[in-house]
């Protein structure tokens, strides 16, 4: 019976009753819900849509999740095929632009299917792996201690630069089968994501044209107190994927803002927020992962306390309930 529970939610089957004919959500694949808007689910995207159901509790066999299926499938495949960069289409004409949303959406999609429980599919290893090599092809090289180029008066990636990307982490996070078969690039990967981060925004060129990649991922994230304090979601789902990827404990600043979070916790081990903590995120990517409950202040605290104890686990570390 308990399993059956997470299909009675209200807000996971009011998400999945926004679910087109065709398996996608709202004909998009990345947009997150606007917060200010009243309208349910707002146009949501195909891949938040599922990494939401997912963190509900819902199976890759429910209706939903199966339907979805077969989109996020078709985005892994090494094409340009513009009926498949849905809400980020270029212009009819810019191929390199085609070719920079395909690499994006692919990344989007193969993340999705991870987490969803396709990490030993034939098909998601094969995209993963095309998309390791040309991460670990950019880490090798000097692209990645200069990757910049200025145009225009900013700092934007050149076209060859292939930083991962948050989508990429979540689908490696949930593929330790994968990984155990690359340990050369995982230790490489470490290496790169404790850099201090790039101050310059994620631009790259496509072509000519510099276009905007909030996804990518440009050194350590949480490398100061008021970064973290300043995105509570995203530093926890940060932690949470350093956790999967068995790398939490093997980086003592990500330790130490662990160690933070369960300081701030009240005699009962539930954790409160601080009054320079904020609990909402400008990351549209952390949405599907936050905000699980209703909303009241007490259910923020009580979803923190679950994830701070899930990564506890993941990180092998023994959980204290007294």
């Amino acid at each position: 019976m308990l399993p059956s529970i997470v299909y009675s939610y209200r807000p996971a089957l009011m998400l999945a009753l926004e679910q087109g004919s065709d398996g996608t959500w709202h004909n998009a694949m990345l947009r997150a819900p606007a917060p200010t808007s009243r309208a349910a689910y707002n146009g949501v995207g195909t891949v938040p849509a599922v990494h939401r159901l997912v963190e509900c509790g819902w199976d890759r066999e429910s209706p939903p999740l199966l339907h979805a299926r077969r989109p996020l499938f078709r985005l892994l495949a090494e094409d340009i095929d513009r009926a498949l960069t849905y809400e980020l289409a270029p212009d009819s004409k810019d191929t390199d632009g085609a070719t920079h949303t395909r690499s994006v959406l692919r990344a989007a999609a193969a993340g999705a299917l991870a987490h969803a429980g396709y990490a030993t599919d034939p098909r998601l290893r094969g995209a993963a792996q095309r998309m390791r090599q040309r991460i670990q092809d950019f880490l090798d090289s000097p692209l990645a201690e200069d990757p910049w180029v200025k145009q225009e008066g900013k700092h934007v990636l050149v076209p060859d630069a292939a930083p991962p990307s948050l989508h990429f982490l979540i689908m490696l996070a949930f593929m330790p089968g994968f990984r155990l078969e690359h340990d050369e690039f995982m230790n490489a990967l470490f290496g790169y994501l404790i850099k201090p981060q790039s101050k310059h925004e994620p631009w790259q060129l496509a072509g000519t044209r510099a276009i905007a990649n909030p996804n990518l991922v440009l050194g350590d994230p949480l490398g100061s107190r008021q970064g973290v304090d300043a995105d509570i979601p995203f530093s926890l789902l940060w932690l949470e994927l350093m956790a999967r990827l068995g790398i939490l404990d093997r980086h003592e600043g990500w330790k130490r803002q662990f160690e933070r979070f369960l300081d701030d916790r009240d005699r009962d081990l539930i954790w409160r927020p601080g009054k320079s903590q904020s609990m909402t995120s400008a990351r549209p990517q952390v949405w599907p992962f936050t905000g699980l409950g209703k909303g009241a202040e007490e259910d923020l605290a009580l979803e923190v306390t679950f994830r701070l104890a899930l990564i506890a686990r993941l990180a092998g570390r023994e959980l204290n309930f007294v």
